[in-house]
This record gives structure tokens, C-alpha cells and sequence, in this order.
């Protein structure tokens, strides 16, 4: 998996599609700066999501965008995403590539060295930690330090996502210390002050 220095953002649906989102995707995806697009919906639908996914997947593939799914490996291939991210919780990697093969499969490891090491060796295709800082997006249960992203990257190339509350104030310290992308939801959905394409454009 190539890392692309000026895309560094791995961007993550709203928890929930509003009305002007696929304008918004559009303008953001324009500026870039994003590598992936994780489609992450705990609430709708099983066919509600194929429905969403597919203008989604075409957004991303108009921008170059690697389209990613949370959890589900079945609506990855449903929906010929590009891959699939992974929590501790749901099925066990080499279960998911017999199901979606070759395709990008992101793993959750929390705040934790041995479960980077587990991941390393299933080879997965992205390492994501957190959460950095206090995020409103999900309840945080792990809180990860900068000195984790230190100590990965002198045991593997695998590319390192960081998670968790990374908005315009607090993000550049990550990438200073070695994440080579930054996964961001609330920072831009949700955002008081910006629009989606302001805040990412605050982002440079």
C-alpha cells in the first residue's frame, strides 16, 4: 500500500447521511488531500447501506479514492469496495481474505504493541491506533500516545493510521511523529464553526 505524503486523510463517514453529504463528499474528495473513504454506518440497513455505498464508491473512484467499509466483508464485496477496516471484535482477518481476497483489510490495535505484532503477521494492510485525543464521533475505551507510533514504525513498514478527536489544532504532531494517515470524521461532519470543505482545507 503506497503512502502519499500530500494525501494524508482517511476519511470516515458521518454516522449518519445527511441531505447535502454527497455534494459535500464531492467538494472535499476535489481537494486531494484524502486516501481512503471508510463507509461507517452502525444504524441503517443492511440494503440501505448498498444504496448509500454505491454513490459513495463512485464519488471515490471519480476522485481516486480507495473506498473502504467498517465491520462487514460481505457489503465490501456487495458493493466491489476496495476493502475493508477491521475492530478487534469482528472477523478474524484470514476469515475476511476468503471472502474479499486480495483487497485492502485495515485492523484496529487500539494502544497495543502485541496486537500491531498479531496484525503485522496476518499481514494486514494498515496498522490503526488510538484514540489520540478525546473524540465526540465514538466512545473511547483506549487512549493512545504519540511514543506508540515511535515504537511501531522501528518494527514494520506496514502504513500506520491514527485515530481519534485529530482535528486543525492537533493533527501536524501526529504526522510529525511518524502516522502516515490521519482517520477524521467528526472534524468534518460535525464541525460548529466550518463546512466540510473549510475544515479540510485547514488541514494542509
Amino acid at each position: 500500500m503506497r503512502v502519499n505524503k500530500k494525501k494524508f486523510i482517511y476519511l470516515i463517514s458521518p454516522n449518519k447521511i445527511y441531505k447535502k453529504f454527497f455534494k459535500d463528499l464531492q467538494k472535499v474528495l476535489e481537494t486531494g488531500k484524502i486516501s481512503f473513504f471508510q463507509l461507517r454506518l452502525k444504524k441503517y440497513s443492511f440494503k440501505h447501506k448498498i444504496l448509500i455505498g454505491q454513490k459513495i464508491k463512485n464519488i471515490c473512484k471519480k476522485n481516486k479514492v480507495k473506498f473502504l467499509i467498517n465491520d462487514d466483508p460481505i457489503l465490501a464485496i456487495g458493493l466491489g469496495a476496495d476493502g475493508c477496516h477491521l475492530g478487534q471484535k469482528d472477523m478474524d482477518i484470514k476469515q475476511v481474505k476468503k471472502i474479499i481476497g486480495k483487497k485492502i483489510i485495515g485492523i484496529t490495535c487500539h494502544n497495543s504493541i502485541t496486537l500491531a505484532k498479531r496484525a503485522i503477521k496476518a499481514k494486514a494492510s494498515y496498522l490503526a491506533f488510538g484514540a489520540f485525543y478525546p473524540s465526540r464521533t465514538k466512545k473511547t475505551n483506549y487512549i493512545a500516545h504519540v511514543k506508540i507510533l515511535k515504537k511501531i514504525t522501528k518494527i514494520t513498514k506496514t502504513p500506520i493510521v491514527a485515530i481519534g478527536g485529530i482535528n486543525s489544532e492537533n493533527y501536524k504532531n501526529l504526522l510529525l511523529n511518524n502516522a502516515n494517515f490521519l482517520a477524521i470524521s467528526g472534524y468534518v461532519w460535525n464541525n460548529k464553526k466550518y463546512k466540510p470543505l473549510e475544515a479540510i482545507k485547514r488541514l494542509k
